[in-house]
């Protein structure tokens, strides 16, 4: 089973990479746009067949691996 998992800061930490990728679109000419905030995107395929065991797994993996929880948040985003 996939696992999809999207780790992000925390809104009140800053992000510089962010702040540049935001500041080099404009430069390109993309108007609009309030914030970019940049993150992790990880696909997880595991042997478990079981959706709620598979999504625990991947959640003590987020907690203990993955992400840095003083400064991000983690999303389990799907499952296949």
């Amino acid at each position: 089973m996939k696992i999809s998992v999207i780790i992000t800061l925390k809104k009140d930490v800053l992000d510089p990479q962010g702040k540049v990728i935001h500041q080099t679109l404009d430069g390109m000419g993309f108007e609009g746009i309030n914030e970019v905030r940049q993150g992790k995107y990880f696909e997880i395929d595991t042997k478990e067949d079981d959706k709620k065991k598979a999504e625990k797994k991947v959640e003590e993996m987020c907690k203990k691996l993955l992400a840095n929880l003083v400064i991000e948040d983690f999303k389990i985003i799907g499952s296949q």
